[in-house]
Parts: C-alpha cells; sequence; structure tokens
C-alpha cells in the first residue's frame, strides 16, 4: 500500500502544461515553443494559465515587450528540464530490445562529410542490425526533444550532464593538391607560399589555439607574406575541397583531410602539424551511452580514430 508521502509525491501538476512551460521558460517565446511541440501560441498560453492556477502564481511577467520568468519559475526550470530528460531516456528503455536497430547521430558536417560517411560501410557491414542515421549538423542538440542518440561534437570537451568521451585530437597543416606544385613549383619552404593562394578555414568553431595563416606564418619565421589575402570558407570541408581542386593551399584539420592524403589527392609539403586545444568528442546522456547500439558504434568509433594516429 502506497504510503501518503508516495501518494502526496505522485500528485504533479498535469504534465501537458509542464511540458509547455518547460519549453517557453528555455526559449522565453511562447511563439518558439508552439513552433517546438508543433502546436500554436495560443495553446502553449492557455497550457501556461492551467498551470498558473493550478500553482496559484504567475511564472512570466513582461518587461519592455520581453517575456522574463519569475524568481521561482527560473529556479524550477533546470530541474524540469533534467526530468524531462530523465522521462524520455527513461520512455526509450520501455522499448522491446533488439526491435529497434536505429541510431541516430548528430555530427558536423564537414566530419560527416570527410570522415565518418567515408568509414561507416565498415560499420554497416560488421552490424547490420544496427541503421545508422547521420544528422549533418552544428546544432546544440536538446536530447530531450530531439530524436538523437549521441552526438560527436568538436569543442573544448565541456558538456554539463552529458557524458563526454574523447574521441581525437586535432591539428592544424598545409595541404594542397599535386598538381598545384606542379603548375607553380615546389613549396620546399614556407617563404615559398609568397607565389601560392591561400586558401582560409573561417569555421564558425572559436578556438584561439587554431591558428589562422598570419599566425601559422609568422611562427615560421616568414614576414614578407600577407597571410590575409585568399578566398575563405565557413566549413572545413569546403576548404579541403578548394584545395583539392587546386585553388591554392589550404591551412587545414588533419583528420577532415586525412582521407584525401592518405589517397594522394593532396599532399603536406611540411611534415611539422602544429596542435590546437580543440577536439573531437562523443556526447550523450549517460543513458543512451549505456544502450548496446550505442556502445557497439562508439566502440567501432574510437577504433576508426586510433587508425588516424597509427
Amino acid at each position: 500500500m502506497r504510503s501518503k508521502k508516495d501518494k502526496a509525491m505522485r500528485r504533479l501538476p498535469p504534465l501537458t502544461a509542464l511540458r509547455a512551460f518547460e519549453a517557453a521558460a528555455r526559449r522565453l517565446s511562447f511563439t518558439k515553443a508552439a513552433e517546438e511541440l508543433n502546436v500554436t501560441p495560443g495553446a502553449i498560453s492557455q497550457q501556461i494559465k492551467i498551470l498558473e492556477d493550478y500553482i496559484g502564481v504567475p511564472l512570466f511577467r513582461r518587461e519592455k515587450r520581453a517575456l522574463l520568468l519569475t524568481d521561482g519559475a527560473q529556479a524550477s526550470l533546470p530541474l524540469l528540464r533534467e526530468g524531462f530528460d530523465r522521462l524520455a531516456e527513461g520512455a526509450s528503455l520501455l522499448k522491446p530490445a533488439g526491435k529497434s536497430g536505429r541510431l541516430a547521430v548528430s555530427v558536423a558536417p564537414s566530419f560527416a562529410a570527410k570522415w565518418l560517411v567515408p568509414r561507416v560501410d565498415a560499420f554497416q557491414e560488421a552490424h547490420p542490425e544496427i541503421d545508422v542515421w547521420i544528422s549533418a549538423d552544428m546544432d546544440v542538440v536538446d536530447f530531450a526533444t530531439d530524436d538523437i542518440d549521441l552526438a560527436i561534437r568538436y569543442g573544448a570537451g565541456r558538456y554539463p550532464g552529458l557524458a563526454a568521451e574523447l574521441l581525437m585530437r586535432e591539428a592544424v597543416l598545409p595541404v594542397c593538391a599535386p598538381a598545384l606544385i606542379d603548375a607553380n613549383g615546389p613549396i620546399a619552404a614556407p617563404q615559398d607560399l609568397e607565389r601560392h593562394t591561400l586558401l582560409h578555414d573561417g569555421s564558425v568553431e572559436y578556438d584561439e589555439s587554431c591558428p589562422t595563416w598570419s599566425m601559422w606564418l609568422r611562427a615560421a619565421g616568414v614576414k614578407d607574406v600577407d597571410g590575409l589575402r585568399g578566398p575563405r570558407f565557413n566549413q572545413s570541408s569546403l576548404v579541403i575541397e578548394a584545395a583539392l581542386a587546386g585553388k591554392g593551399v589550404a591551412l587545414a584539420k588533419a583528420a577532415i583531410a586525412r582521407a584525401d592524403l592518405d589517397a594522394g589527392r593532396l599532399v603536406a609539403p611540411f611534415e611539422e602539424t602544429t596542435p590546437i586545444e580543440f577536439a573531437y568528442y562523443i556526447v550523450c546522456p549517460p543513458t543512451k551511452a549505456a544502450a548496446p547500439h550505442a556502445q557497439a558504434f562508439i566502440a567501432w568509433l574510437k577504433e576508426e580514430a586510433k587508425k588516424d594516429v597509427t
């Protein structure tokens, strides 16, 4: 028989109203919450009113057209987010084992195109019971609402509340197509870059330890080569594609360029690489990391990453 304390703990506000509040509080917008939950803004407003009536206090206040949380609402938000995360994880465990072989993986576009996709057939052959769905994006994943099992992210490794495991370190190095050297002459020393177009990686990830061409040239002791000239690209894979097309010399991330270097489509004029602080991490909630399909994929990822450093 359930105790009075247990019964009291089970007397929760309506779950639909809590979900609407959590989305609206997190995004500070009824309209954006409605888009996320696939309902109308009016439905969000109605659910917030139901919740406010239930608890007897307002949850939002408006100041100069801005939607703000009350102190109590602000304090409750982290706990509610954690609660919905746990509910989503718990619900996923209700599915019969082995019935769903789908594993959804969120990966930055450049890493997906140049590193993961060329290799994933090997995983599918080893694990035909698992269908890997790759979502190439750089958005922050909300594991409670997004249909994603794990993510591979390039960053500093700080992902509060999530399990984060280092996949591989990263470094940068100059690369170019062999035909570029044949046409414009050898690149035997950094000074030789003066007669080549410089290709710039303008990816949105901000890492102070990742050198620009100007920083790389300065470290190499080259003073009379303009490190700012040349086209700039907003994705690492586009820099590689430009180099493959013979458009110039790219200062590229080693992991993104690895397959083309190994195949001889690109060459590295200098042996030295410059290590950087950002790295690639496997990120997901601890309960999802413990799922058999995720464990198999994570183990395979780490084995593939070892091949790039051996």
